[in-house]
């Protein structure tokens, strides 16, 4: 028959993945009870109604519990934390409302994709890197500043009134493989319904995205702009603390003509560029190996000498991952010149 200390034991090992401590020391674990058959029931209290996590959460309970010499089954409840066991948990002050997001969300980088022009790939770059780098053990967010445009949740395969409140905010959807993604086109019924919103709304909603959102503890947060240097780029660069900007661009002229005006605002603004990624670069043929220029040559050196940075991948025309895109099946992406470049961008743990 197991002991109560030693089931207590082995919840200490459960950790709730968006806090990083174990569900025991925050008294999450409730109406502990042992069966004379060996079978142990408990309640975890959930930090909101909604958690995305709770799942993962009651899995990893279960597999510790069942583990133990004696245990011959776990049956698991759930409740809501009431407002004074979430303080007593996250040391939130009596008042209500969103300010509790500044001390539940972690995010150690925020990143921004940006080109200044349209067309280029800027929501296939921004999936391919949140994809490399969800692969290497990295907590990864995608905030879809396309807002009238958004494209983000079609790749991921995540469909329309996706996302979902709480008590603490705004939840976002969440990839098979674990990305966390806000985009206007989870608040929609239909994805083609579309947003016709001024300037200042669009500034705004961006501005609540980062705001509102309960993205927990995240690595990164990517965030996909739309083209141009107007209001959603401002609400960006003046809301959301960037660690830096990534271009992209293609190899035609008059692309390198508008992503320049995008490096002048940055560098005006005092932004930092942290790299160049050219789109399109090229097509090989599969039959000879050989490397076409479809869009003429490469621009991406003369963007980043006057960004003063460095080209850090030319990407390929690549049909199949067109396809895998349109399928809703960007986590099975396979660029090699991002996966080296995600390195670039791991936070040490």
């Amino acid at each position: 028959m197991p002991l109560n200390n030693d089931i207590i034991h082995a919840l200490r090992q459960v950790i709730d993945p968006e806090i990083g401590r174990n569900l025991v020391d925050l008294n999450m674990i409730h109406d502990l009870q042992i069966g004379a058959d060996g079978r142990v029931g408990f309640t975890i209290a959930l930090t909101v109604a909604a958690c995305p996590l709770r799942d993962q959460m009651a899995g990893d309970a279960r597999a510790a519990v069942v583990a133990l010499e004696g245990v011959t089954g776990v049956d698991i409840k759930f409740r809501t934390m009431n407002e004074a066991e979430r303080k007593a948990v996250f040391g939130l002050s009596q008042a209500p409302g969103l300010p509790q997001l500044k001390q539940l969300n972690q995010v150690q980088q925020v990143i921004a994709i940006m080109s200044g022009k349209g067309g280029v790939g800027k929501s296939l770059v921004t999936a391919a890197l949140a994809v490399s780098l969800r692969r290497q053990g990295q907590k990864v967010g995608i905030l879809d500043a396309d807002v009238t445009g958004p494209s983000i949740p079609r790749l991921f395969g995540l469909a329309s009134g996706g996302l979902r409140a709480s008590d603490q905010g705004m939840l976002p959807a969440t990839t098979k493989k674990g990305i966390k993604v806000v985009s206007a086109n989870l608040l929609l019924k239909e994805e083609d319904t579309p947003i016709v919103w001024r300037g200042p709304m669009i500034a705004g909603a961006i501005k609540q995205f980062w705001t509102d959102t309960l993205w927990g503890r995240l690595d990164t947060l990517l965030v996909d702009l739309p083209p141009g240097t107007a209001d959603a780029a401002i609400a960006v660069i003046q809301n959301l603390p960037l660690k830096g900007v990534i271009l992209v661009t293609t190899p035609q002229e008059l692309a390198a003509m508008v992503v320049r005006k995008a490096v002048y605002m940055l560098r005006d603004l005092k932004v930092p560029i942290l790299g160049v990624i050219e789109n399109m670069s090229y097509f090989r043929c599969p039959e000879t190996n050989h490397q076409h220029a479809i869009f003429g040559p490469s621009h991406a050196e003369e963007i980043a000498a006057a960004a003063g940075t460095t080209v850090w991948a030319h990407l390929p025309i690549n049909p199949e991952q067109a396809a895998l895109c349109d399928a809703g099946r960007a986590e099975d992406l396979d660029l090699p010149e991002l996966q080296v470049l995600s390195t670039r961008l791991v936070v040490a743990a």
